[in-house]
């Protein structure tokens, strides 16, 4: 028998969790001889929504208007896949499991763990780092009784799923590059990814080198015509600061499709893609900008190791991408959010002298840095493939459903041959 499984998540946002909620609905689609799959949509932030007509944003549509119907109608079901932070998960069917992907600093709130304790049975996350962060979390508490329980923690398993290689054709952006070498950074603008010194530490590096770019896809928090307003303002005031330059910052706001991403990952003229922010649950623009074969400049902290790293000769995990030294301190008060980044927590500082040997090196070394992304690139696309990737998701899942038997399969197989007439 079909097993009902609910997605809740913000399927149709433009947001990294939507983009994790999309690739959960992914897997679960390639096996709908198990799964008979329903959608919640939640919001995310002032994050935008998907576009688009395409096969994928038809088929949610579509289940989301299922699944209104069928709760409205009592429907029950048996699994719950909910895609979200941890203290916003729910008891909302027998199995109920969390995936989340986590946390970017060294410690997660004790709100994670109790209602993660409390409601869920496993969780999946999307990163070695994540999971570890989740285990090695301990707090010293007291129960109802007034009794203290020291290293209270994460009591449910937890599951490491990593996102897979997804190539499109590369779609030609209208961008007039004026500069030959072009350094890329694609992040929203807010604390955890450290745009201001990324931009300020770039300038001054650069200031009398008209030859070089930086572009900056960036949005304060959405793609709304007055988020684009807000951010050129700030970008601009962060300029004028830092007074006369000869390099070129190229400001690219708004929805971009992979292909046009694409584009700009392996564009003749772009040397690296740039990320100094403080932490990644996963980093997943740096994994597609890697699995393009465009260089990395980053920390070698936090949910990128899961894909930045290959072995050597002697079986070592190498990073194989321009390091940027940093110093693991605890967050700043801005970045504080009650329940979500802990005050005591810490997450990685990139250090600026380091910042700029890295930008240096990767123009005074061409031929070097080429070959190590164009491992790198192989690497991943022979380790990260959909196929892996989707499996080891499912997998995650099997302790809750059975394989069907060869009629089911046969019976499915001539239903769909008969939809297709």
């Amino acid at each position: 028998m079909l097993k009902k499984i609910l997605i809740k998540g913000p399927v149709l946002s433009r947001s990294g969790y939507g983009e994790q909620t999309r690739f959960a609905l992914r897997a679960l689609r390639t096996k709908e001889e198990i799964f008979d799959i329903y959608l919640i949509n939640i919001p995310w932030g002032s994050t935008g929504m998907i576009s688009g007509h395409d096969e994928e944003t038809l088929y949610i549509k579509n289940t989301i208007l299922k699944t209104a119907q069928y709760v409205q109608s009592g429907g029950q079901f048996d699994i719950s896949l909910q895609v979200t932070i941890p203290n916003e998960f729910e008891k909302i069917a027998p199995v109920n499991i969390g995936y989340t992907a986590g946390i970017e600093a060294t410690k997660v709130a004790p709100e994670w763990i109790a209602k993660a304790n409390e409601v869920v049975d496993k969780m999946i996350v999307i990163s070695n780092f994540s999971k570890n962060v989740f285990e090695q979390t301990k707090y010293d508490v007291k129960d109802q009784a007034g009794n203290e329980h020291r290293g209270w923690g994460i009591n449910v398993p937890i599951d490491v799923v990593n996102y897979p290689v997804r190539l499109v054709e590369p779609e030609e952006v209208n961008i007039d590059f004026k500069t030959s070498k072009n350094f890329l950074v694609v992040s929203q603008w807010g604390h955890r990814k450290n745009v201001d010194n990324t931009i300020k530490w770039f300038v001054e590096n650069f200031r009398h080198n008209e030859d070089v770019g930086l572009v900056l896809k960036t949005n304060s928090a959405s793609d709304s015509i007055m988020d684009r307003e807000f951010t050129t303002k700030r970008l601009e005031a962060l300029l004028r600061s830092l007074g006369e330059k000869k390099c070129s910052v190229y400001f690219v706001h708004g929805e971009m499709s992979r292909g046009q991403l694409a584009w700009l990952y392996e564009h003749p003229t772009m040397k690296a893609m740039i990320n100094i922010g403080h932490g990644e649950g996963y980093g997943l623009p740096l994994f597609e900008a890697a699995y393009h074969g465009l260089p990395l400049i980053t920390v070698t902290w936090s949910g990128q190791m899961d894909f930045i790293c290959k072995n050597n000769s002697k079986g070592k995990q190498v990073p194989r991408v321009i390091k940027v030294d940093y110093d693991i301190a605890q967050i700043q008060k801005g970045a504080v959010w009650k329940g979500v980044l802990q005050e005591d927590a810490k997450w990685a500082f990139a250090k600026e002298a380091s910042f700029k040997r890295a930008l240096n090196d990767r123009l005074s070394k061409d031929k070097h840095w080429e070959k190590e992304a164009n491992t790198l690139k192989n690497h991943i696309r022979k380790n990260f493939t959909e196929e892996k990737i989707y499996s080891d998701f499912i997998e995650c899942l099997s302790d809750y459903y059975e394989e069907p038997d060869q009629d089911v399969l046969d019976w499915l197989e001539k239903l769909k041959e008969m939809e297709s007439l």
